[in-house]
């Protein structure tokens, strides 16, 4: 068909990089599998900046289902390199063991500690489609040993930023009056999508001007 860009999601990682290898357009990976999400990355980046000004020093805390996550490990790979701290908090069963080491990001398995230290937790859903064993007991115990509930917010010593990548579990990972508070920015991580997304559509249309 000869297209100029392939905006692309597929259930198989790596499937964008496979593409790129056989046509000649401008190949946009929108999500693979459990291994990327760029333009998520990139929204949540400019939704950080736009909130505390920086992204250098700031601490960012991931919580949920880090093994299952292309959110997580795009997240991981930019705020690291524009000088973020990073900790993956969460199950042990759902965080993978490589990663403190590959990827240099602290890991912890206590949410209220993980909340203390952080300026913005990135809170990610459980994706019960993509995991093929039982991870843990129940929803109902992921809630209470890893939900963040508005009561657990006030108990912290400082007001910190809540994200969410969407959809929410609400109930699950995040109380209602979490993700619907002044301190949660989700809904400018949407609008930012639509600008961010838009930039990378104009810049890969351009790319051979």
């Amino acid at each position: 068909m000869k297209v100029d860009m392939v905006v692309m999601r597929h259930s198989a990682s790596g499937a964008p990089h496979f593409l790129a290898k056989h046509i000649p357009a401008a190949i946009i990976n929108a999500g693979d599998g459990i291994n990327e999400h760029p333009t998520q990355a990139l929204l949540d980046a400019l939704s950080i900046i736009e909130k505390k000004g920086k992204l250098q020093g700031t601490r960012v805390a991931i919580i949920g289902d880090i093994m299952h996550s292309r959110v997580a490990q795009s997240n991981i790979y930019l705020l690291k390199k524009m000088g973020a701290e990073v900790t993956v908090c969460g199950p042990p069963t759902l965080i993978p063991k490589y990663l403190q080491d590959a990827l240099d990001v602290n890991v912890s398995y206590n949410l209220q500690e993980t909340l203390e230290w952080c300026d913005v937790a990135n809170v990610l859903r459980i994706q019960l489609e993509r995991q093929s064993q039982v991870l843990f007991s129940s929803l109902r115990e992921y809630n209470i040993a890893y939900g963040i509930s508005r009561r657990l917010l006030d108990s912290l010593h400082k007001e910190i930023v809540i994200m969410h990548p969407g959809p929410i579990n609400r109930g699950v990972e995040l109380d209602s009056d979490v993700a619907d508070s002044k301190q949660s920015i989700i809904l400018q991580q949407v609008e930012n999508g639509v600008a961010v997304r838009m930039a990378a559509l104009y810049l890969l249309s351009n790319r051979n001007n």
